[in-house]
């Protein structure tokens, strides 16, 4: 006598492929977001009827019209805002730097900020300021 062994298939749902497709819409969210940065603290910038909009700033440095100057959230000092701007612009080389000036901010804290920028090699640098309608 012959014996028959039937086997029973276990339907089994397989879910790789879902699994595939959140991994790579997971990944075009992470690529696609745009990240604000922002200095930290509010400024009243000056209006000017020639300003336009510049696409991107990735160093963005605030001055406050009582003489601080802000950076990533972080005051900095004058003297160590060449230094900060160096790394981020090592971590960027291809991004510019916009100066956000208070409206009483002094003219000589903002030559000084210039020129920090400048010294760490960083060649467009913008002021912001508020378009006049």
């Amino acid at each position: 006598m012959r014996r028959r062994h039937f086997h029973e298939d276990e339907a089994e749902i397989n879910i790789t492929p879902m699994l595939d497709v959140v991994f790579i819409m997971l990944i075009f969210f992470i690529v696609t977001t745009s990240f604000v940065k922002e200095t930290g603290v509010t400024v009243s910038r000056p209006q000017a009827s020639t300003a336009t909009k510049v696409k991107k700033g990735n160093i963005l440095i605030a001055i406050k019209d009582s003489g601080e100057i802000w950076i990533n959230k972080r005051e900095v000092d004058i003297r160590a805002v060449r230094a900060v701007v160096e790394k981020m612009h090592a971590e960027n080389p291809e991004g510019s730097a916009v100066i956000i000036a208070d409206r009483g901010s002094r003219t000589g804290d903002l030559v000084s900020v210039m020129d920090q920028i400048k010294a760490a090699k960083v060649e467009k640098i913008s002021i912001a300021a508020t378009k006049t309608e």
